[in-house]
């Protein structure tokens, strides 16, 4: 039987199969984007995309803690409106 890759959702810490999370990425030039892919290159933090968790973003600075870095507000802002637009 073939092993289901895991994540944990960095803000609810809910452990769920990958295909079924939206990942959030930084590359190598630090820049943060939602991947709807999946596949883009570099550090990925996992959401599993309820709205609470998406909000979380900005409320409980998750991403901050996922890529230890300080992400300011604009950033964040502008990958939940990135998520919540692919949800519709």
């Amino acid at each position: 039987m073939k092993k289901i890759p895991q994540r944990t959702c960095v803000v609810c810490g809910k452990k769920i199969e990958k295909r079924n999370l939206v990942r959030v990425v930084r590359n190598k030039e630090g820049e943060i984007f939602y991947d709807p892919t999946g596949k883009a290159n570099g550090r990925g933090a996992y959401l599993c995309g309820e709205d609470e968790c998406i909000e979380g973003i900005i409320k409980k600075n998750a991403l901050n803690r996922a890529f230890k870095m300080d992400i300011d507000a604009e950033t964040k802002n502008k990958v939940v409106e990135e998520i919540k637009n692919a949800k519709k």
